[in-house]
């Protein structure tokens, strides 16, 4: 369903509620309109249940686009599938950069250790981006690590915090104001303006948390800066 959002943009929604398999037909709606361009759209950002169109209304009508929109729609499933992209995020647990593992630990009942076996074992899935440029909305987290958000929010949080708040978790890619609970932190710049594309992840695409030591930690650092460090990622 199309609504306008002003004269130069439309929200298409492809489902209801938020869930993996919404997400994906998001994410194919993304792909076929990346493949093959169409004359007057601008933009194209998508969310967790719907794409953000902008367009040029002097060369496309509200009602010609949500006609092609639709045509597209109806031929959605007989596009070819996405090979699933993980990127590994390596973090340190805990310490200065994770100040509140302790409280998510007792808020569950467990040890600080088995919030970071369940942090670190899951693979998320990217939503969509927002809030600031490359901050990841994910899906995933484990039930038993929610978490409330700080009741008084940080004035400043660094860059790279790895947060959890209620049932989402997510790396701050700058530093801001943000009152998610502080489990660790990566060394791994999410976002640079510099790069094409900016961001390491892209939404559909998928971020794997690895726990990593101090040492390790500085060890990824002098490779950033000498500029020999890469990103893990694989495929499924």
């Amino acid at each position: 369903m199309a609504f306008p959002a002003g004269d130069s943009a439309v929200t298409f929604e492809v489902g209801h509620g938020i869930s993996p398999e919404i997400q994906q037909r998001v994410q194919a709606f993304t792909v076929a309109l990346e493949r093959e361009p169409i004359y007057g759209i601008d933009e194209v950002f998508p969310t967790y249940r719907s794409l953000f169109i902008i367009y040029n209304p002097l060369i496309l009508s509200f009602s010609d686009l949500e006609r092609i929109l639709r045509d597209l729609e109806f031929n959605l499933d007989a596009m070819p599938s996405i090979p699933k992209r993980i990127v590994e995020i390596p973090t340190v647990y805990g310490g200065d950069g994770g100040p509140d593992l302790e409280f998510v630990a007792e808020n569950a009942g467990l040890s600080t250790d088995e919030v970071v076996k369940l942090h670190a074992g899951t693979d998320y899935l990217v939503y969509m981006m927002g809030f600031s440029p490359g901050f990841t909305y994910l899906g995933g987290l484990h039930k038993a690590i929610a978490t409330p958000r700080l009741t008084t929010p940080r004035v400043s949080v660094p860059t790279g915090s790895v947060g959890i708040a209620g049932s989402q978790t997510g790396v701050y890619p700058s530093e801001s104001p943000g009152g998610w609970q502080l489990i660790g932190r990566t060394p791994v710049p999410l976002f640079n303006s510099v790069q094409i594309p900016p961001t390491i992840v892209e939404p559909g695409e998928y971020l794997r948390f690895v726990s990593i030591t101090n040492e390790e930690c500085a060890e990824i650092v002098k490779r950033i800066r000498n500029g020999t460090f890469q990103i893990t990622e694989c495929f499924s």
